[in-house]
């Protein structure tokens, strides 16, 4: 990919791209936030156990997993107008499918289109972002993280707000899809936008097999499967455990659905405090140096949030555990751009072939609670800041 060229754009169209691209990261956040959230509801109202819960988590990230990195081949090939529109409107159609499920397989079904429509609309507008500054992709991506942390901490008040309203959670992924045929018929209406930065990589020639073996040569390179493990493993304390956040509040701590919801909103309140600093920081600290901290403290908090049994001091230190794993996200996933400078429609396909791996990580937690109990389950998230740990301590041998 190319860096946008200031000659050619105006400054009003920049800054229409740059808040557009923000905005999809935002309502994507929100989305996640508000699923976060709803499976306590959406497991009552459907009946689902905790191994199907497990199955919702991993079968459509699976899938995804298989299909995105097409997608990610195609839009270092100048495909990525038609590929984020497409992934849009079927975004908005997983929400629909969402909102009108009424058992395990019908949600099932909606989450297979919704986590590959995600990838087509949000990560490619993530990697298209990226190419603006090519030098500048750990600040970029702390900004971007910003508004994905903005979109969680609306998500679950949007639910709360819903319920205090008498209305259901359908109601509010039906709403979802309203918002965002809005944002695609903006991306619509702008093209130039997305057409500007979208101009094709120079990869050793002009088939798809060839960017396949292009990408297997990426996957040998020690650095980027360094940054691939490790954004994985860190997934365990960002995504994952807000999966199971709020059931286990909801089972393991026996606290009320208003009590998970306001401790799972501490929780991404404080990573939207997280994500905000984290931009000035950045300005003066290398971000690996403050990653290291961050997962030595993420080490030491942990054991005590799920020893602890008080639920006041359980939150307070649930709002530090978010504030310190906010930039985890950002860093590592911006160290794996700079390996890939150039190719960050690429990146996309890489993540999603590690996802391929990470994606059973929810099934065999979800298996594990269904047999062991969800307290015993929660140890294991502590996996990944000791991974963390590891993986930089040597940092000069990958480079």
């Amino acid at each position: 990919m190319m860096p946008l060229d200031g000659q050619n754009k105006t400054t009003r169209s920049v800054i229409l791209f740059i808040s557009l691209f923000l905005a999809i990261e935002g309502l994507d956040e929100i989305v996640d936030g508000v699923m976060g959230v709803a499976y306590p509801l959406i497991r009552h109202d459907l009946n689902l156990s905790y191994l199907q819960v497990g199955l919702l988590l991993t079968i459509p990230n699976t899938v995804s997993s298989v299909i995105e990195p097409i997608f990610g081949v195609l839009g270092d090939f100048g495909h990525r107008r038609l590929l984020i529109l497409g992934g849009g409107i079927s975004f908005a159609i997983a929400l629909l499918l969402i909102s009108l499920s009424h058992h395990f397989w019908s949600l099932l079904a909606a989450l297979v289109l919704f986590y590959p429509a995600s990838g087509a609309f949000v990560s490619l507008s993530q990697a298209t972002l990226m190419d603006l500054e090519p030098t500048r992709h750990e600040p970029n991506m702390a900004r971007w993280a910003l508004a994905g942390s903005l979109g969680n901490v609306i998500g679950p008040l949007a639910l709360a707000g819903a319920i205090a309203l008498h209305q259901s959670w359908r109601n509010v992924f039906f709403t979802l899809a309203a918002l965002t045929l809005c944002l695609v018929s903006l991306m619509w209406k702008y093209p130039m936008a997305i057409a500007t930065v979208s101009t094709p990589v120079n990869l050793p020639g002009p088939n798809i097999q060839k960017a396949i073996r292009h990408i297997i040569r990426a996957l040998k390179r020690r650095n980027v499967l360094r940054w691939l493990t490790l954004l994985q493993f860190s997934d365990l304390m960002l995504d994952v455990l807000r999966s199971f956040l709020a059931l286990y509040f909801v089972d393991v701590v026996r606290t009320s659905d208003t009590q998970a919801s306001f401790a799972f909103t501490i929780w991404l309140g404080f990573g939207l405090l997280g994500d905000l600093l984290l931009i000035l920081l950045l300005e003066r600290v290398r971000g690996l140096n403050y990653l290291r901290v961050s997962a030595f403290l993420v080490l030491c908090l942990y054991p005590a949030f799920l020893a602890i049994p008080n639920i006041t001091i359980k939150i307070v230190i649930l709002g530090g555990l978010g504030f310190l794993n906010a930039g985890w996200y950002s860093i590592l996933q911006g160290q794996l751009y700079t390996a890939m400078l150039g190719q960050s429609s690429t990146v996309m396909a890489l993540n999603n072939l590690a996802g391929l791996v990470g994606s059973f990580m929810p099934l065999a937690l979800g298996w594990l609670a269904q047999q062991y109990g969800l307290q015993l389950t929660m140890w294991l998230f502590l996996a990944a800041p000791i991974i963390l740990l590891i993986g930089l301590f040597h940092e000069r041998k990958y480079s």
